[in-house]
């Protein structure tokens, strides 16, 4: 079986000259379609870094990334471009909503960029709020909503063109606990039904929902592992 995501020898250095600055120092690792892997480590630990360079967002300095087994060199910007509109979905901690949009016109932005005929973007916005359990809140704008349904706006934004990957970005960094397990429960419900997650977090204890854990410092994978105590978000957490 091709792995969804492969990268070899992976490095990324900032800077020129004297003032450069190493992010990603030889990386290697794979992961496979279904996943739920968290990219753990501390600031500046370069987890950052890696999660762009995996998300098209950025380009390794030196080394090989290959997606669905095809090297990232093999395609032009444009491609890359249309490869992150359609296939991967991207939540950010600080949500990157539109302002004075409402949830029903922010989720359908990804759309606007894709193949997806118009008059299919309502129904399949809708499918993806459902998901998040927000479709009482279609019509309210991002002043009207709490930080935990601003992330569930954004998840559903980043479900929308049903990609094969989706990556978090320290999706809980600003939300109290409760939004937080909210949050998890719903990328663990959708990694259930098939999505592969990574999920990148400086906490242990958000990473432990994950079902593998890549620990990362000053640019090098410290530990590749399992998770053998995983944690669930369940009912009685959401509910204290």
């Amino acid at each position: 079986m091709i792995p969804l995501i492969k990268i070899e020898n992976v490095e990324k250095i900032y800077g020129e000259g004297e003032a450069l600055t190493p992010a990603l120092r030889g990386d290697s690792f794979v992961i496979n379609q279904g996943e739920f892997v968290a990219i753990m480590g501390p600031s500046g630990s370069g987890k950052s870094t890696l999660l762009h360079i995996l998300g098209f967002l950025d380009r390794p300095t030196k080394g090989n990334y290959y997606f669905k087994g095809k090297s990232m060199d093999e395609y032009t910007d444009d491609e890359l471009a249309m490869i992150r509109n359609k296939e991967m979905g991207f939540i950010f901690q600080t949500f990157n909503l539109l302002p004075r949009t409402n949830v029903l016109d922010n989720v359908k932005l990804p759309l606007y960029y894709s193949d997806t005929k118009e008059t299919e973007w309502e129904e399949k916005a809708k499918k993806a709020i459902d998901k998040v359990e927000l479709s009482h809140r279609l019509k309210h704008d991002r002043s009207q909503l709490s930080g935990g349904e601003k992330q569930r706006v954004a998840i559903a934004r980043a479900l929308v063109n049903e990609p094969d990957v989706i990556f978090a970005d320290e999706p809980t960094g600003n939300l109290d606990s409760k939004s937080g397990a909210q949050v998890m429960k719903i990328l663990q419900d959708l990694n259930d039904q098939g999505n592969t997650i990574i999920l990148v977090t400086h906490e242990k204890s958000t990473a432990e929902h994950a079902e593998r854990i890549i620990r990362i410092k000053d640019g090098v994978i410290l530990e590749d592992c399992k998770v053998t105590q995983r944690q669930r978000a369940c009912g009685e957490m959401l509910n204290k």
